[in-house]
């Protein structure tokens, strides 16, 4: 059975770094798994990705020797459950807040006696390269849980949350934790107040050994924040890498005409 290489470097603590695939389109997925991505995260919680297409996009990945992850809606038992069935190599779980969601999330995630993850499926060691019966028994070791931590709420139980045992990494989203940070009147937090919380993150993933990340807009602030002690790093997406190299393009074809950016991340 193939070994998650991700995973291993987290807790070697080594930096790794990926991407975002919003687009769902299976070529380019296939394009970018053979470009030396660590990783590659297929977002099903903000793109309309259906579950036939999730299951192929992940084999793609797989296949092509990179290492797929998927970032479901929420923590729920069955979304979690589902993506692994269908082929993932870990999850990504958004807005978790509190410790009673963290352990929901990492419980879904791993077989019994670990968790409560049901048995099922033959993806999943298709995936691994392996028969179901290793996938089984070698599963809880290789599969990667990652939790997000997105609000203030998040970030004053940073400490509890990465110490539970079964979380490789933390991930912070930039943009949803700014908006989480807005006050009752709609006022932004400054820069430094938003980087604060960032800095928070770090400093309770160092102080409980826990792998801590952040989704970066280039690649010169992803190695910023490995130098910080940020190990799981995702730089833009599929839609943000197209989108970039067709505005510098176009700036050089029509210098007089602006282009919109189209891609958050």
């Amino acid at each position: 059975m193939r070994k998650n290489i991700v995973k291993e470097k987290l807790h070697r603590g080594e930096v790794s770094y990926g991407t975002w695939l919003s687009l769902g389109d299976l070529y380019a997925t296939r394009v970018l798994a053979r470009m030396g991505w660590d990783w590659l995260t297929l977002d099903i919680e903000h793109s309309a990705i259906d579950w036939s297409q999730a299951a192929m996009i992940f084999g793609a990945v797989a296949d092509a020797g990179c290492v797929p992850l998927a970032r479901v809606p929420e923590g729920q038992h069955h979304l979690i459950k589902r993506v692994l069935d269908a082929g993932a190599w870990g999850v990504v779980v958004p807005m978790v807040d509190t410790v009673e969601q963290a352990k929901a999330a990492i419980a879904a995630a791993y077989y019994p006696p670990v968790g409560n993850r049901s048995v099922g499926g033959g993806m999943h060691a298709m995936n691994f390269d392996a028969t179901a019966g290793d996938y089984y028994a070698q599963a809880n070791d290789n599969i990667l849980v990652v939790l997000q931590t997105e609000s203030p709420r998040g970030v004053a139980n940073a400490e509890a949350i990465y110490s539970l045992p079964g979380v490789d990494a933390i991930f912070i989203g930039p943009n949803d934790l700014r908006f989480q940070m807005r006050q009752p009147d709609g006022t932004f937090p400054t820069a430094e107040e938003h980087e604060a919380a960032v800095q928070a993150v770090i400093a309770a993933g160092k102080k409980t050994g826990c792998a801590t990340g952040i989704h970066a807009m280039d690649p010169d602030n992803a190695k910023e924040r490995a130098a910080q002690g940020m190990q799981f790093l995702a730089v833009g997406s599929d839609l943000r890498l197209m989108t970039l190299e067709s505005q510098r393009t176009l700036s050089v074809l029509h210098p007089d005409r602006s282009t919109k950016d189209l891609a958050r991340y």
